[in-house]
């Protein structure tokens, strides 16, 4: 039987005893599956102002030119969203054009694998956090949790959370490619390692956040953290089904059809 108690998990497939910080009590298991509990949504709109206010603006393609950025950091300027979400490289060049706007910088490290070694990891927030960056999104690795390293996992996004500490760490935990018990076990990972935010994808893989994946993390980790959807979110729609599954913070690309 998989149980969570006390702030201990332990699950027979795994044959592994974690002690994490954070108690889970809004789960519910049953023997040899994962139920988690129902979210409910509130039956309420959400303005199109309000949604904006969550959004990271993001341009994390490979071929992104200043002309782009530039572009990204109007658009965010104009619509007032909550921030713009770049590659490294250029978080000075977002910064400096961001300025007095009240839009937040946000980068990524360890992206979008997630596979780099630790210090690259810190050695990348670092950077960012020096050239103005005022989170990071970074990707925890994938390949060490299915091969049930947890301990590692953990000690990964907790180097880079206490490096740049205070600011904020989202982690990304690539929902498409875990299992609901992975996910499950990713999302209190994440969170007793000391991230502020889970994220549902790097939206570089299959397929991106779910209402079904953002309900379930919100359930795991409780009303005391943050969680980002993001991949594939297009549409006002879909964005406010997202929002009430349990989402305080949108990823986009196309944000500006979700708010216009």
């Amino acid at each position: 039987m998989n149980f969570v108690e006390s702030g201990i998990f332990f699950t027979e497939a795994f044959e592994e005893v974690i002690e994490f910080k954070v108690p889970l009590k809004n789960l519910k298991f049953h023997a040899n599956s994962i139920k988690f509990r129902e979210v409910k949504t509130m039956e309420t709109d959400i303005s199109k102002e309000e949604l904006a206010r969550l959004i990271d603006h993001t341009f994390l393609k490979p071929e992104g030119t200043y002309a782009d950025i530039l572009k990204l950091c109007n658009e965010a300027k104009e619509y007032k969203f909550y921030s713009v979400c770049i590659n490294p490289v250029y978080v000075k060049f977002a910064k400096e054009n961001l300025k007095d706007s009240g839009v937040k910088v946000v980068s990524v490290s360890g992206f979008p694998l997630g596979a780099n070694e630790t210090s690259i990891k810190i050695a990348e927030a670092e950077h960012a956090v020096r050239e103005g960056a005022d989170e990071i999104d970074m990707v925890m690795n994938i390949g060490f949790l299915k091969s049930k390293e947890f301990k590692k996992v953990e000690q990964d996004v907790r180097d880079v959370v206490t490096a740049i500490s205070p600011k904020v760490v989202k982690v990304i935990i690539e929902t498409c490619l875990l299992s609901e018990q992975e996910k499950v076990i990713a999302a209190t990972i994440a969170i007793s390692a000391g991230a502020h935010f889970v994220k549902t994808s790097t939206g570089f893989n299959k397929s991106g956040a779910t209402v079904e994946d953002v309900a379930l993390i919100r359930s795991v980790i409780g009303p005391g953290y943050g969680v980002k959807a993001a991949g594939g979110i297009a549409d006002y729609e879909t964005a406010v089904k997202i929002v009430l599954a349990g989402a305080t913070r949108i990823g986009a690309s196309r944000s500006i059809d979700i708010v216009r």
